[in-house]
């Protein structure tokens, strides 16, 4: 991946974004080399709730990859663009209508705010590419998951970009087996998780592990 600062592109305009993602796509890239999901998001202000979602591809062996066409070793990787329905409208349709071309097999798109537009309207746009999406406050929730008959779209609750990812996972696991063995690990340390803290609860008793896990 190629180092990047700021200022290499302090004069960056939205066409310039929009040109690059359909450079992209008409370009001849191996399809294993491009981002299987991509991660949009209204405003940079909601970085902090969907990194769940970056975490939670990082658990399952995801790579970020920053550069189209020098990608990471690992052979799962997503991206992440701001993009606003509101502001960059033209970027939204541009980064929905290549989505396919580009080699995206699932978005993940989050937004806040009572009119959370960008969810949904990405899912129209780059249909039938799966969209998960992720209401970034509570009073998000109706405006993403308030789609029409015939226009589908997958949502969490509020803030749950961690479930989002999963849910993007689960979708690549029907077609990558790797992918959906990742998953069952993931799922079966959970399991004992819950196996590990039921058994100490009982053992040491309530206020000795209170104790421990405030050590911790």
């Amino acid at each position: 991946m190629t180092d990047y600062t700021p200022d290499d592109d302090a004069d960056v305009t939205v066409q310039d974004l929009i040109d690059r993602l359909r450079d992209e796509a008409d370009a001849d890239v191996d399809p294993e080399t491009t981002p299987d999901v991509g991660i949009i998001m209204g405003s940079d202000s909601d970085l902090e709730t969907m990194s769940g979602a970056h975490e939670a591809l990082a658990e399952l062996g995801f790579a970020e990859q920053t550069d189209f066409r020098d990608a990471p070793d690992a052979r799962f990787t997503y991206e992440t663009y701001v993009v606003s329905a509101h502001r960059t409208p033209e970027l939204m349709y541009a980064y929905g209508e290549t989505a396919e071309a580009r080699g995206l097999d699932v978005l993940i798109a989050g937004a806040g705010g009572k009119s959370a537009d960008l969810p949904n309207m990405t899912a129209s746009i780059a249909y039938p590419i799966p969209v998960v999406g992720v209401p970034v406050q509570e009073k998000s929730v109706d405006s993403v998951i308030g789609m029409p008959t015939g226009a589908p779209i997958v949502a969490v609750d509020a803030g749950k970009s961690f479930n989002a990812a999963l849910s993007a996972a689960q979708i690549l696991s029907r077609e990558h087996d790797v992918v959906r063995e990742r998953l069952v690990e993931y799922h079966e340390g959970l399991v004992g998780g819950v196996a590990r803290d039921s058994r100490d609860l009982h053992d040491m008793g309530v206020d000795a592990y209170v104790e421990s896990r405030n050590d911790d």
